[in-house]
């Protein structure tokens, strides 16, 4: 069985993720913080499929955590196949009503995760000649829009960072592919957008078989790609 780590795992994409890889026979370990992350996501998932799924408190802007992470799950099931990077934040704001505190805030969650997860998890899966990392950007950036500055930076910055490790690992058994969502139809957004029509919004089923995909043998050859949804 290939094994997987998905940050972001308890949110409803992560959810849609989580089920998604376990379709797919997949050894799912999911980092949270708090208890009720870790309540949502048992609940998400059907009874059947709970002894495949590993739920570890860890914070994964945390080098060292993240490192002791992929460690235990190399030591569990003989390596790290799978890397989901879907941490993620947003934040509106154009340039002037954007405070240093938020600039930062964006960056941690939507970049600085993305290269923690990649620089714990990439070394492991070149050791086992195989690997897949799939990180979840936005539509929203490419091109960059305006009203969100900080948010975009930092999912641009993601993008960037996936086709530059593409690169990197080209040769290694290892492929990194970036999905970029538009607006997806989760909770959060219908309680911020209650006036907007959800129906033309992305699927979170959706973008998790689009994940998925980009996981599998199949896409092998696909890699510094930009799956936009």
């Amino acid at each position: 069985m290939r094994a997987a780590i998905v940050t972001g795992g308890t949110g409803a994409l992560g959810q849609a993720i989580v089920r998604r890889l376990l379709l797919d026979g997949a050894l799912v370990t999911v980092p949270y913080i708090v208890d009720a992350e870790h309540d949502r996501l048992r609940a998400a998932i059907h009874q059947r499929d709970r002894a495949r799924v590993t739920l570890e408190r860890a914070d994964v802007t945390d080098v060292r955590v993240m490192e002791a992470l992929v460690e235990s799950v190399v030591k569990c099931h003989g390596g790290l196949h799978i890397l989901v990077s879907a941490v993620g934040g947003f934040a509106g704001g154009g340039l002037v009503d954007t405070d240093r505190e938020t600039w930062e805030r964006m960056l941690l969650l939507n970049l600085t995760s993305v290269f923690v997860a990649a620089r714990a998890a990439v070394p492991a899966m070149i050791a086992g000649r195989h690997g897949r990392v799939i990180v979840i950007a936005s539509r929203a950036v490419v091109p960059p829009a305006a009203g969100f500055i900080a948010y975009t930076a930092a999912k641009a910055g993601a993008v960037a960072f996936t086709q530059a490790l593409a690169a990197e690992v080209k040769g290694a058994g290892v492929t990194a592919n970036a999905v970029l969502p538009s607006t997806m139809d989760t909770p959060a957004n219908r309680a911020a957008m209650p006036d907007a029509d959800p129906s033309t919004w992305v699927p979170v089923d959706a973008v998790a078989e689009a994940v998925a995909y980009l996981a599998s043998d199949a896409a092998g050859h696909v890699t510094g790609t930009l799956l936009s949804i």
